[in-house]
């Protein structure tokens, strides 16, 4: 459950950058007040924290013996 939660917040900062680089349009400091909003602090840092949780993901076994 917390590997999904983590790529979830992950795909939401992929679409923010995307959103900077295409429109030059920070949509999580649009949405909760700017940068410096303590709501958007929350959401970038939560963004960072997945990011980290994800990087475990790529040395995850996910091959099964049959």
């Amino acid at each position: 459950m917390l590997d999904k939660i983590a790529l979830v917040l992950v795909i939401i900062g992929a679409l923010n950058w995307g959103s900077i680089g295409i429109f030059q349009l920070d949509l999580v400091s649009w949405l909760f007040g700017g940068q410096g909003a303590i709501i958007s602090r929350i959401v970038y840092t939560l963004v960072a924290l997945a990011g980290i949780w994800v990087i475990s993901l790529l040395f995850k076994d996910t091959a099964h013996a049959d």
